[in-house]
């Protein structure tokens, strides 16, 4: 693996693309590789041109690169994490808390602007990061959970909630007046980045991680750039028109704050009152699949925001969709045909050979009278489970057969996931 992941690197090198290997990571034979910042679009070629390479590399090695999120149950997942920052035509990061109570403001602002953004468009990041193997991966063994929430860390966040309260905040030497001339210097926050939060602010940047290792990250950063984009300009609008620009400035962040702060949370994404509160309490939406969260890429808010800004036109918008659903229902397709087919041609003869030793034996014991009961029970467990199985091939087989006589993409994909995929799962275990 080490001279697989050097080879990669020389390749990646030779492309342009600053790529350089981290550390390998929990499952067995993966590893992380991290490319250096860049602008989005050279980013984002960038990123294809890894996943092309890192194929053709390993099948030089003897080996395969698994793309899929989840190949194996109960083992992480692969994913790519997706740093995103804002800067200025001039190189400055927008994201960067900075030194002076100005570049404060400006990081307060720029950081309201994104929490209005991703909590009004929780649904179009979360579409941004759906497909068939995501699906497995999200929210298990590492990998940030379907509710879109955003980790700020203790310190940023006792900066927001003393803005809003009016009060001042303890610094770790100092104590600083939220008042929008005398704003605190802000420390790079120094607690760990919460593994289990999709959408963690890690000092200068956000960290958008639930993209899943086989998606083009395009999709993702299109989204962010946007609706971001429509926030900043609506903040513009009423700034600039403005009589009092700090009052309406500070009146503008702690709305927005105010509003908007229910997609904060610091806290485990894995525990299941997060959930609850998540989705009862702040009302947050949980997107649980690709079939639950591709049709809000057509909701009327978000519809609204693409053609204003002359990203996708409202049938570019239907045809992606209905592009997105179709993809889904015929890698289901795929992998339900190959399940059945696997389960069929390699698992059930397999069974039935070891069941005919094990009768082989039961029969041998039974002539030389020998107590078999141990062989008996072996017997009729393989049996019965060997019957199961059969039935659940002819489940998946009637089921497959039934999604592929519809001709509705979205009812289609909906079977596949509420039926063919269901069954698959039930035939796997």
């Amino acid at each position: 693996i080490g001279s697989f992941m050097k080879d990669l690197n020389i390749e990646l090198w030779k492309l342009g693309v600053t790529a350089k290997t981290q550390h390998n990571e929990v499952a067995p034979a993966q590893h992380e590789l991290a490319p250096i910042y860049e602008t989005a679009n050279i980013a984002v070629d960038h990123n294809q041109l890894v996943m092309e390479t890192m194929k053709k590399v390993a099948g030089r090695h003897g080996m395969t690169c698994l793309l899929h999120e989840k190949p194996f149950a109960g083992v992480n997942g692969s994913g790519k994490h997706n740093n995103w920052s804002l800067g200025t035509d001039n190189g400055v990061n927008l994201l960067d808390p900075g030194d002076t109570p100005n570049e404060n403001i400006q990081f307060l602002l720029v950081l309201a602007c994104i929490l209005k953004a991703v909590d009004t468009h929780a649904d179009l990041l979360r579409q941004s990061a759906s497909d068939v193997g995501n699906d497995h991966r999200l929210g298990a063994n590492e990998a940030p959970p379907a509710i879109i929430s955003i980790f700020l860390g203790e310190e940023l966040n006792d900066v927001i909630n003393a803005l809003v309260a009016g009060t001042n905040v303890e610094a770790k030497h100092a104590q600083f007046d939220i008042g929008v001339t005398s704003l605190p210097k802000f420390p790079k926050d120094a607690t760990d980045r919460n593994r289990t939060s999709p959408f963690a602010f890690t000092g200068n940047k956000f960290e958008f991680r639930s993209v899943g290792s086989s998606l083009n990250i395009s999709g993702p950063n299109i989204v962010l750039n946007t609706i971001v984009a429509e926030e900043l300009e609506q903040f513009a609008d009423e700034l600039e028109k403005a009589d009092d620009f700090k009052k309406a400035l500070k009146e503008l962040l702690v709305k927005t704050i105010k509003e908007h702060s229910r997609v904060i949370f610091n806290g485990n994404g894995y525990d299941a009152a997060w959930v609850k509160e998540a989705t009862e309490v702040r009302g947050l939406p949980e997107l649980k699949s690709t079939v639950d969260a591709l049709p809000h890429f057509l909701d009327e808010k978000n519809v609204k925001v693409f053609t204003k800004h002359k990203v996708f036109t409202e049938v570019e918008m239907h045809s992606r969709t209905e592009i997105l659903l179709e993809n889904y229902s015929k890698t289901i397709n795929i992998e339900a045909l190959t399940t059945a087919e696997m389960a069929t041609k390699e698992i059930l003869p397999a069974v039935m050979a070891y069941e005919k030793q094990v009768c082989d034996v039961l029969l041998s014991k039974k002539n030389a009278g020998i107590a078999y009961n141990l062989e008996q029970s072996i017997a009729n467990k393989i049996d019965s489970l060997a019957e199961s199985l059969n039935s659940k091939i002819a489940e998946l087989d009637s089921v497959i057969v039934k999604a592929q006589g519809i001709s509705d993409v979205y009812e289609a994909a909906k079977c596949y996931h509420d039926e063919v995929f269901a069954t698959m799962q039930s035939l796997r275990a």
